[in-house]
């Protein structure tokens, strides 16, 4: 397995397809993604429990892209389409790759959900924009395997998707209440202007190459791969850092439902436990709950085997 035998082991099914040069880049991509998973995963871990959220969706964001960027370096997960612009050959067939479709399934409405996190938006609100996500990347996936004009109807479509997302981000984000306060709206504000910027490349990249058959798959290859660098791990490790000094509580996005032992004094000793912190290695139950505003002194008689439940009261 390697750069240069990929193209000799998964021979192209296109008269237009990627080169061994291609490949090449597609490989490198790979690897910066897999290094950059494996860099989130070192942060994620040296963390605390409960304040890990955001660095988990990265993980998931960047896990993804390494799986579809290996398998298209190996010139796997494509399918031939035939192109409406020929360039005065007829019958010219170009390499779609779907995978990356899928990886973007996956991975832009988490990308949507760790900004829109930090704002104030209800849940409606989120997953509406990432619905908006799915649209732009299905019509763009639909629209690159049809042969007619028709095809821009589909991209019309995901533009507007990419409107909406642009609205949310920029415009009802931006004025929703931030748990976290002005440093994380300022830093929301830094993020969301870039990741936009970054989203608005992809539609013009698209026209240039599934679209209009304009640039070769090669170049296409080079241009989708520098635009899920940046949106991909630069965007994650730019708002990741931003985060750095930020309570995580202020979101309400932490959790101490855990099921591990052995934290010491101070953690409570699982899932919706109301008890005390362990205290020489004993830990206190809950206090007894009161009667009539008397509290009621626990019982010490233990019931008998075999006793039923109405004897244990």
């Amino acid at each position: 397995m390697g750069s240069g035998n990929s193209l000799d082991h998964n021979p192209p099914n296109a008269s237009r397809h990627i080169t061994s040069g291609g490949s090449d880049w597609l490989w490198a991509v790979t690897a910066l993604m897999a290094l950059s998973d494996l860099a989130m995963l070192t942060w994620a871990f040296s963390r605390a429990r409960g304040t890990r959220l955001f660095h988990q969706i990265g993980i998931i964001i960047l896990t993804t892209a390494t799986i579809a960027y290996f398998a298209m370096a190996s010139d796997l997960g494509a399918a031939p389409a035939e192109v409406e612009f020929g360039r005065g050959t007829p019958g010219v067939t170009r390499q779609i790759f779907y995978v990356r479709y899928i990886q973007w399934f996956i991975t832009l409405p988490l990308l949507l959900l760790e900004l829109l996190l930090a704002t104030g938006l209800t849940l409606s609100d989120i997953f509406t924009a990432i619905f908006m996500g799915w649209v732009l990347v299905i019509c763009g996936l639909v629209g690159a395997f049809v042969i007619t004009s028709y095809k821009w109807g589909f991209y019309v479509i995901g533009v507007f998707g990419l409107f909406y997302i642009w609205w949310v981000l920029l415009g009802h984000g931006p004025r929703s209440t931030f748990a976290a306060g002005g440093a994380v709206r300022s830093g929301y504000l830094r993020c969301a202007s870039y990741f936009s910027f970054i989203l608005m490349l992809y539609p013009i990249a698209w026209a240039c190459s599934e679209g209009g058959n304009v640039i070769s798959p090669t170049g296409e290859m080079i241009w989708y791969g520098i635009l899920d660098l940046f949106a991909g791990p630069i965007f994650l490790f730019f708002f990741l850092y931003g985060l750095r000094e930020v309570d995580m509580a202020a979101f309400g996005l932490t959790s101490g439902k855990y099921t591990d032992t052995g934290y010491g004094a101070g953690y409570g000793a699982g899932p919706g436990m109301a008890t005390a912190g362990a205290a020489n290695g004993v830990t206190t139950g809950a206090a007894p709950a009161a009667t009539n505003g008397v509290a009621t002194a626990p019982s010490t008689t233990a019931a008998a085997p075999g006793a039923t439940a109405a004897n244990q009261v």
